[in-house]
């Protein structure tokens, strides 16, 4: 009988092994990233530098001129670098330049903040698209437009507001009108709060917009009213954004101009009213003495514009301090 040997089936062969993958390298590889980093680095390292120069020169040249002033430069309600001995301050300069961004800030910021959830959650489409691009384009009008506004249109028609503050709050005596020209600190925070509110409104507008839906939507369904989803959803989402909105518009209120120079009547003084004419900021004294101003008259005005460069990186640091400790209330990490 023939013996037919049983052939077995040969063993299944192994699944191929997966493509070797390297791990990914920390830093650049490929030739487009290596110049993009290297960009990226040398832009920061820039900036950096830049603000270090500025530093160091404004620093230098406000040294050359306090040596030589015979006044407190801090404490001084005068302003003469010229004279013989020299005698300046900026007492009325720091004072007038914070309480006038102190001012546009309490008058823009709520207006602002109301703008902008306006847009994004009560408007219909139809009107919230044109008042945003009405907005926006406020926010790119030159300071000039502004001033020539403010000193043709706002000044002339201020009266029936001075009048009637004094008649209410004058006994306070911060807001006690004695009939001058409406050309005060009070005017220029007005003015101020007009320019510097398209942009709080602008940034605090696209940072809503960035509201998860699903937050607003659960507090719909667990029976909340649309002021509550706001109030608990929406301004605790925004409120690092609001915040640096807000810081944005400060910086442009401290480092304003022209618009200020043009509707301000300057002296050197401080008054109790807020509504009397007079005081100063030091971005309207550095535009209106720089041209006339002797070489130790400009290192004097170079020496203010010291204190308001450290005056606005504080104001910076501060708000960054700010936006860290609410960081983890304000949902952006949702």
């Amino acid at each position: 009988m023939d013996m037919t040997t049983q052939q077995t089936p040969p063993p299944p062969l192994p699944p191929p092994a997966p493509p070797e993958r390297r791990p990914a390298a920390r830093g650049a590889t490929r030739p487009g990233d290596r110049i993009f980093l290297g960009l990226s680095r040398g832009s920061g390292i820039l900036v950096l530098v830049i603000m270090a120069a500025i530093a160091a020169f404004l620093t230098y040249r406000a040294v050359l001129a306090i040596s030589k002033d015979e006044a407190n430069f801090f404490t001084a309600f005068e302003w003469n670098p010229s004279g013989v001995p020299p005698q300046f301050g900026i007492a009325v300069l720091a004072f007038g330049t914070v309480v006038s961004s102190v001012i546009a800030m309490i008058i823009a910021v709520p207006v602002a903040v109301g703008i902008a959830l306006f847009i994004t959650h009560y408007a219909p489409r139809r009107l919230a698209g044109p008042i945003a691009y009405v907005i926006d384009l406020l926010a790119a009008v030159p300071s000039i437009i502004y001033g020539l506004w403010g000193a043709l249109v706002l000044v002339p028609n201020l009266d029936g507001l001075y009048g009637w503050l004094d008649a209410y709050l004058g006994w306070t005596g911060i807001l006690e009108w004695n009939q001058g020209a409406p050309r005060s600190l009070f005017t220029v925070g007005i003015l101020l709060a007009i320019m510097i509110l398209p942009i709080i409104t602008s940034v605090s507008r696209e940072v809503f917009g960035q509201v998860p839906r699903m937050h607003q939507e659960a507090a719909l369904a667990l029976g909340a009213t649309r002021w509550e989803v706001i109030r608990m959803a929406v301004l605790p989402f925004g409120r690092s954004g609001v915040i640096s909105a807000s810081m944005l518009g400060l910086g442009r209120a401290l480092g304003e101009t022209m618009a200020v120079a043009m509707v301000l009547s300057p002296s050197f003084d401080i008054d109790a009213s807020l509504l009397d004419p007079g005081g100063g900021t030091f971005a309207q004294n550095i535009a209106g003495k720089f041209n006339e101003a002797t070489e130790m008259g400009r290192d004097a005005l170079i020496a203010s514009g010291l204190v308001l460069f450290v005056i606005t990186l504080l104001v910076n640091g501060a708000a960054r301090l700010i936006i860290a400790r609410r960081k983890e209330y304000s949902g952006a990490a949702a």
